[in-house]
């Protein structure tokens, strides 16, 4: 996997100080659509080194959720410079996910 899982004790580092972009794919193992999306977006975050993608498990980690109003998911989050510069919720195809990433 080339997704990072991240924490609420990891997520300051891995997202919020990043030197790149960074998608943050707020998801639970529970939920079919998440599961559909993993695949796609190990396959962006190989082909792309422009953008790190990382994983939230909203069951595991709903502080994070909650702080970022997760109400939804999928929800991808994209971070540039530390603070949200766009979100989507719910499934997409590749070429939608790659325009997200490159808004």
């Amino acid at each position: 996997m080339n997704i990072i899982e991240v924490t609420k004790d990891t997520f300051e580092n891995e997202v919020l100080k990043s030197d790149k972009p960074v998608v943050v794919d707020f998801n639970a193992d529970w939920c079919g659509p998440c599961q559909m999306l993993k695949p796609t977006l190990d396959q962006i975050a190989a082909e792309n080194d422009t953008v790190k993608i990382v994983s939230v498990n909203i069951d595991s980690e709903d502080d994070l959720a909650y702080d970022y109003d997760v109400s939804s998911i999928p929800c991808l989050v994209l971070f540039k410079g530390g603070a949200e510069a766009a979100r989507s919720v719910g499934m997409k195809p590749k070429p939608e996910l790659l325009k997200f990433i490159n808004s």
